[in-house]
């Protein structure tokens, strides 16, 4: 393939201007690059038991094979392959529990050899207190690469599941010195009434009996950022983005049931969370509609616009489609919070009008296990009172303090000022 050189050298001896060689170089790049969203995950269900189930394994990994094909063919970039399973570890006994951690560690072999992430879904679905629980996540993210779980703090039958939260809690303090820089807990959530089939991880899975299903998430903050940045005056805000994501998000759809039809997969939906990428800020998308550096006065109004675009849509959608804050992947998000212009409880207050939670939010390495159980139940309490999906993960940064700079050698996280927990 020519070098960028190679061809502005050719173009030149054709006496083209720089602009137009320019434009002719975007025109000849990956047809990728020309799409204004990514496919963040391609996401299939799989029921699993503790006895192997390794043709319909097989099955699943060649399905999402094929699916990233397909999108890739129709030009886009897909980022990860994840398969979703029911929730066949919750219930088990401490004992058994550990033995089951051998067959963990093989499916993390295969799905890895794959490229494939496993979502193990909820492994404490009940509210009651489990002890052991925390050293086991323990060993489980320290002994496996691309195995995620969550524990449920709120669900339908029981709203608010406080011994739960504790449990959430201490794993997550858990994992804060499980792998370095307190990554583990990149991989754990604490789900709040997240429905089966949610394609984002840690908190999707696959409900048991159900039929096999692929549902895709995207990462479009800069479709947000164009629609807004595209508005002329008197433009309805969210009319607008209602119309540029149904514009974006349909030909993802097309494929999204093409795919689904063609490998005899129940479709879903999208999740249209416009989730950001370290170049795809969700900050920028906001401020691009406000004018004003994100946590500002306007910046609920923004949220809540954004949110009821996401919920007017005229496709099938699935999962959260709520608006994602997560403070670690977003740089602009972290710029803002090292400037001191929003808190916890502002991300909390975001929440209240269809976000998704708190995500990935740097917080002191010694921030207490009662602290945390007290900020999920209150995303518990919020998630059963407005009866919406929110998801917690706390990223605790061992030898960190409030006001320090967390630093992270990893392609997804950004570096960011720690945070205040309350």
């Amino acid at each position: 393939m020519a070098s960028r050189r190679q061809i502005l050298t050719l173009l030149g001896a054709l006496g083209l201007p720089l602009a137009t060689m320019t434009d002719l170089i975007a025109a000849s790049n990956d047809k990728a690059a020309a799409k204004p969203l990514r496919v963040r995950t391609i996401t299939t269900g799989l029921e699993l038991s503790p006895r192997g189930e390794s043709e319909r394994l097989d099955a699943a990994l060649d399905f999402l094979a094929a699916a990233k094909r397909s999108f890739e063919s129709a030009g886009y970039e897909v980022q990860t392959l994840r398969i979703a399973t029911n929730p066949w570890l919750a219930g088990a006994s401490a004992r058994d529990r550990q033995q089951l951690l051998a067959r963990v560690q093989e499916l993390d072999k295969i799905v890895a050899g794959r490229g494939v992430i496993l979502g193990l879904g909820p492994v404490l679905t009940q509210d009651h207190s489990d002890d052991g629980l925390a050293d086991w996540a323990n060993e489980l993210i320290g002994t496996t690469r691309q195995v995620l779980f969550s524990v449920v703090i709120a669900s339908p039958e029981r709203a608010v599941h406080a011994k739960g939260a504790m449990v959430a809690a201490q794993i997550t303090a858990a994992l804060a010195n499980t792998l370095p820089g307190g990554i583990g807990n990149f991989r754990f959530a604490a789900a709040a009434n997240i429905p089966a089939g949610t394609p984002f991880f840690p908190v999707g899975w696959h409900k048991t009996g159900a039929r096999e299903w692929v549902a895709i998430g995207v990462e479009s903050a800069s479709v947000v950022e164009d629609a807004f940045n595209s508005m002329q005056p008197g433009d309805d805000p969210t009319a607008r983005l209602k119309q540029t994501l149904e514009k974006a998000l349909a030909p993802v759809e097309r494929v999204g049931r093409a795919v689904a039809s063609e490998h005899d997969r129940g479709y879903l939906g999208i999740d249209t969370s416009p989730a950001p990428g370290k170049d795809r800020s969700i900050a920028a998308a906001i401020e691009a509609l406000t004018h004003v550096p994100f946590g500002s006065a306007g910046t609920l109004e923004a949220c809540s616009s954004i949110t009821a675009a996401l919920k007017s849509l005229d496709m099938q959608t699935w999962g959260y489609n709520g608006l994602m804050l997560p403070v670690l992947e977003d740089p602009l998000l972290a710029q803002r919070a090292g400037e001191g212009r929003f808190s916890m409880r502002d991300l909390l207050l975001y929440s209240s009008v269809c976000g998704t939670g708190l995500d990935v939010v740097p917080l002191p390495g010694d921030t207490s296990v009662h602290a945390m159980a007290a900020i999920m139940r209150d995303v518990a309490a919020m998630s059963s009172r407005l009866r919406k999906p929110l998801s917690v993960r706390l990223f605790l940064v061992p030898g960190k303090k409030v006001g320090d700079t967390a630093r992270f050698d990893d392609k997804y996280l950004t570096d960011s000022m720690v945070m205040k927990l309350d």
